[in-house]
C-alpha cells in the first residue's frame, strides 16, 4: 500500500507545530457510590438537567453512571482544565453521602435487577435509547455495563491535513487523502495499543459482587470482599472487560470496505448497530448516529481512542501526561512506517489481551510480526523510535517519554502495580472510597474556596452544564448559592476520611 505520509514527505513541508496542532476532547463514565461503596440506586441528580438535551453532563448505560463530556479543543491543556474543571462541579453537586468512584471497575453491586437502566423523557430518541440498553443488558449482563472508561478524542488541524494534501501526488480527493491519513493512524495505534494498555491500566481489583467471569481472572483475595490480579494490569481491558461477544476484524484498508464489514455484522446478527462495535480506537464522521452512512459519505472528522482506564490517583480520574503521551504515540502512528505482517491485526488482540491478564508475569511474551519478545524489550524500543522521529521535527518529548520508559524499566511504578499495593492493604472498597473522599475534598475546596467558577474560561458552561440551579437556587447569583448551600464542608469531609482511616487501622 503506497504511503501518502511518509515522515521524509512531511518533514520537508511541515514543522513541530504544525503536526502537533489539533483538537482535543475526553469524555469519561463514572458510578455514583455511596459512603460505603455500594452502587448509588438514587435517580440521576435533577441538577444536571435532561439526559438528552446536557451536552456535558448525562449518563452511559446504567441510571448511576454519570457521563462527562468536553466540547472540543484546540489544545490538551484546555481540554484537560476543562475536563477537570467538570468533574468537579459534578462531584460536589452530588448528595452529600454520594461520591463519584474513580476506577474502572464496578463498586459493590447489588442484585442483577436492581441495577437501573438509565431512563430518559421526552420523544422517540429516548425510547430507542432506553431500548438499545435494554438490549445491550440482555446480551452482555447488567454487571458488565458497568465498567467504566476514559475516551480520548483527537484529530489533526485541518490546515495540517490541506497542507499535506496540496503537497502530494496522491490523485485522490481530499476526502478519501484525510481518510487515509485517519485509517493509518488507526492502523499503526492498533499494533501498539498494548502499550497504552500497559502504561494507564489501573483496573486490577473487584468487589466479590461482580461479574463471575472477570472474578475468576482475580487470583488474590484481601480484605472484605476483595479480589486481585497478581499478574495483570488492566482487566477492563481485556476479554473479561467489555468487548464483543465475538472477535471481529474489520477491515481498515478503506472507509467503504470498514463500513461494509460492519454492516455485514449487523445483517449477521453479530451487532445491533453499527456502535456495538467495541473496539479500542472508532473512526467517527461527521454525524456519529448514522455511524456509517456519514462516514461514507463525509469520511473521518476525528478517532477516538478508548483504551483508557479511570485513573483514581487524580481528582478527575485522568493524569494529563498521559494524554499527552497518547497525542504524541499518534503523531509517531502516522509518520512510522507500517509493517507488511498479514496477521497484524489478529497479533494485535493477542498482545492486547496478554499484557490486560498478564503484563507481570515474567513467562508472556508478546507478539511481534510473528516472533517473541517482551514488554521490556519492544516497549523500550517504541520508546525510543518516538524519540528518534519527534526529535526530528524539534518536538521537545523527553518528559514525557523517560516518565513512561521508568514504568517499562520499573513495574512497581505503574498505577496497576500502585493499586494492587493499596488493596492489599486496605481491601478494594476501603482503597477506593477513601481515593473517592479525597478527590471529594479536593473538589470541594476548588468550587467553595477559589474563585474557579466565576473565572471567563469556565463560568458560560456552568448554567448549561447544571441547568437545575434556577430551579433551586432563588437568588440572583446563583453560584453564591449554589456554594453555600449545595455542598458539604470540606471540614465534614474531612471528618469523614478521619473515620474511613481510623476504621481501616482497627480491622
Amino acid at each position: 500500500m503506497a504511503d501518502d505520509f511518509a515522515l521524509s514527505d512531511i518533514k520537508k513541508i511541515a514543522g513541530g507545530e504544525e503536526l502537533l496542532a489539533g483538537n482535543f476532547g475526553i469524555e469519561v463514565e463514572g458510578l455514583r457510590v455511596t459512603h460505603n461503596g455500594k452502587l448509588s440506586l438514587r435517580p440521576h441528580p435533577s441538577i444536571f438537567g435532561n439526559k438528552l438535551t446536557n451536552p456535558y453532563i448525562t449518563t452511559d448505560f446504567s441510571e448511576s453512571q454519570v457521563e462527562i463530556i468536553t466540547p472540543t479543543f484546540e489544545s490538551i491543556d484546555e481540554a484537560f482544565d476543562f475536563f477537570s474543571f467538570m468533574s468537579d462541579l459534578v462531584n460536589v453537586s452530588l448528595d452529600k453521602d454520594e461520591y463519584l468512584w474513580f476506577q474502572s471497575l464496578p463498586c459493590i453491586l447489588p442484585k442483577s435487577s436492581d441495577i437501573p437502566i438509565a431512563r430518559y423523557e421526552g420523544d422517540e430518541k429516548a425510547q430507542e435509547s432506553m431500548d438499545y440498553r435494554k438490549g445491550l443488558a440482555k446480551k452482555y449482563g447488567l454487571r458488565k455495563q458497568l465498567i467504566s472508561g476514559i475516551h480520548f478524542n483527537f484529530s489533526f488541524s485541518e490546515d495540517f491535513i490541506q497542507k499535506l494534501y496540496d503537497n502530494s501526488c496522491s490523485g485522490k480527493s481530499f476526502k478519501d487523502f484525510k481518510d487515509n491519513l485517519y485509517l493509518k493512524v488507526t492502523r499503526n495505534y492498533l499494533r501498539h495499543l498494548w502499550l497504552i494498555v500497559y502504561l494507564t491500566g489501573a483496573s486490577v481489583a473487584c468487589h466479590k459482587t461482580f461479574n463471575h467471569e472477570c472474578v475468576r481472572l482475580m487470583d488474590r483475595q484481601g480484605k472484605s470482599g476483595s479480589l486481585y490480579t497478581s499478574t495483570g494490569c488492566s482487566l477492563r481491558n481485556s476479554s473479561f472487560g467489555y468487548k464483543n461477544l465475538k472477535k471481529l476484524y474489520p477491515s481498515y484498508n478503506s472507509v467503504r470496505e470498514f463500513t461494509d464489514d460492519v454492516q455485514s455484522y449487523i445483517d449477521e446478527g453479530i451487532l445491533s448497530e453499527a456502535k456495538e462495535l467495541y473496539t479500542q480506537i472508532r473512526l467517527k464522521p461527521k454525524n456519529p448516529p448514522d455511524l456509517l452512512n456519514s462516514l461514507n459519505e463525509d469520511g473521518v472528522r476525528y478517532i477516538e481512542v478508548r483504551t483508557l482506564d479511570i485513573n483514581p490517583f487524580y481528582k478527575c480520574g485522568l493524569i494529563k501526561k498521559d494524554m499527552e503521551f497518547i497525542h504524541l504515540l499518534l503523531v509517531y502512528c502516522l509518520l512510522k512506517d507500517e509493517s507488511d505482517y498479514v496477521n497484524w491485526q489478529k497479533e494485535s488482540l493477542i498482545n492486547e489481551e496478554r499484557v490486560a491478564v498478564s503484563a507481570f508475569d515474567p513467562d508472556m511474551r508478546l507478539l511481534k510480526d510473528g516472533e517473541e519478545t517482551t514488554i521490556n524489550e519492544w516497549g523500550l524500543e517504541i520508546i525510543d523510535r518516538m524519540r528518534v522521529v519527534l526529535e526530528e521535527f524539534d518536538i521537545d518529548c523527553d518528559g514525557i517519554l523517560d516518565n513512561m520508559a521508568d514504568k517499562i524499566r520499573n513495574p512497581s511504578i505503574t498505577y496497576a502495580r500502585q493499586i494492587v499495593k493499596l488493596v492489599e492493604e486496605k481491601g478494594f472498597i476501603r482503597a477506593q472510597m477513601r481515593l473517592a473522599r479525597s478527590n471529594k475534598i479536593t473538589s470541594n475546596y476548588i468550587i467553595n474556596q477559589t474563585d474557579l467558577i466565576y473565572d471567563d474560561k469556565f463560568k458560560k458552561y456552568v448554567p448549561i452544564a447544571l441547568p437545575g440551579l434556577k430551579d433551586t437556587c432563588a437568588t440572583d447569583d446563583v453560584f453564591a448559592e449554589f456554594r453555600g448551600t449545595n455542598l458539604c464542608s470540606i471540614e465534614e469531609e474531612l471528618r469523614k476520611l478521619s473515620e474511613e482511616e481510623d476504621s481501616s487501622k482497627s480491622v
